[in-house]
C-alpha cells in the first residue's frame, strides 16, 4: 500500500495528482528515447489498415475500422464544452483497430472503469476513461491529457490510475482464489507534448515500495509550427508515430 505524509494527503481523484504527489509516493520519471524504450532502432507502422496511415480525412478512408478512428479522431479534437465523450469514443475505437481488443487479442475494451485507490489507510473512488481488459483484470489504460482545459499533469494522473487498477487487479484475485499480489504493471499513455510536439508513450513499472515510470518520446515534426497544440493526430506524420507506437507497445500488455 502506497503512503502519503498528512501534510500531502489527497482528498481527490486521480486527475488532480501532481508532482507532489509522486514526491510523496517516491515514484520517479525517467525518460527515454524510441529506440531504448522499445529496444529497436526502428518502429515499423503495422501492416493493417494502412489507409489509417495514409489517408488523411476520414471520407477517402477505405475500411470501416480506419474510417471510424478518423471520424472520431475530428469529433475528438472539437470537442463541445464539458463533453468528453468523443475523446472517449476516440480511444476505444482506436484501440479496437490497433487490435488491443477482440477476438484475436481476447481483451475486452471497457469505458467509465470504477476503481478504488488505498492511500493513507482511506478509499478513494476513481475512474478510468478508457481500458483493456482480460476478464476482471486490467491490463492497459488510456488516460487523456486535459492540459487543453485545465492545468494538470497527465503523467501523474497516469500513475495514480495505475496504482488504483493494480489494486483493483489484487483484489479481483483475492476473490476469485489467488492469493498472488501483483505490484508490477504496464500502463499507456498516447497524447501530443505542447512544448515539444512529441508523442510519448509511457510504461509505469514498480515493485513496492519504491516505483518508477519510464516515459518514451519519439520526434514528429509539426507541419504548422504555429499550429503544434491544435494539430494532435490530423497530420499524417503526426499521426504514424502514434500508430507505431502503439504497434509497438503491445509487446509490453500482458496478454
Amino acid at each position: 500500500m502506497l503512503s502519503l505524509s498528512r501534510s500531502t494527503q489527497y482528498e481527490y481523484s486521480g486527475n488532480d495528482w501532481t508532482v507532489n504527489e509522486l514526491d510523496a509516493c517516491n515514484i520517479r520519471i525517467v525518460s527515454q528515447d524510441s529506440a531504448t524504450f522499445f529496444s529497436t532502432d526502428t518502429l515499423p507502422l503495422p501492416d493493417h489498415h494502412p489507409d489509417l496511415a495514409n489517408d488523411l480525412t476520414a471520407d477517402v478512408t477505405v475500411n470501416e475500422d480506419s474510417y471510424q478512428v478518423v471520424r472520431f479522431m475530428d469529433l475528438a479534437m472539437n470537442l463541445v464544452p464539458d463533453d468528453e465523450s468523443a475523446v472517449v469514443d476516440f480511444a476505444v475505437q482506436l484501440l479496437h483497430t490497433m487490435g488491443y481488443a477482440g477476438m484475436a487479442a481476447g481483451g475486452d475494451l471497457r469505458s467509465c472503469k470504477g476503481i478504488r485507490l488505498l492511500i493513507y489507510g482511506q478509499w478513494k473512488n476513481d475512474e478510468i476513461g478508457v481500458c483493456v481488459m482480460d476478464g476482471n483484470e486490467i491490463l492497459l489504460l488510456v488516460q487523456e491529457d486535459k492540459l487543453h482545459k485545465q492545468r494538470g499533469d497527465p503523467h501523474a494522473q497516469l500513475i495514480a490510475k495505475a496504482i488504483g487498477a493494480v489494486r483493483s487487479n489484487n483484489l479481483m484475485r483475492t476473490v476469485f482464489g489467488d492469493s498472488r499480489d501483483r505490484h508490477d504493471w504496464h500502463f499507456p499513455d498516447i497524447f501530443q507534448d505542447a512544448d515539444h510536439q512529441r508523442t510519448d508513450t509511457s510504461r509505469a513499472e514498480g515493485s513496492v515500495p519504491t516505483y518508477a515510470y519510464r516515459r518514451c518520446y519519439a520526434s514528429a515534426l509539426p507541419s504548422k509550427p504555429h499550429s503544434r497544440l491544435s494539430e494532435g493526430m490530423q497530420p499524417l506524420d503526426n499521426r504514424r508515430v502514434v500508430i507505431a507506437c502503439f504497434e509497438a507497445f503491445k509487446q509490453f500488455v500482458n496478454w
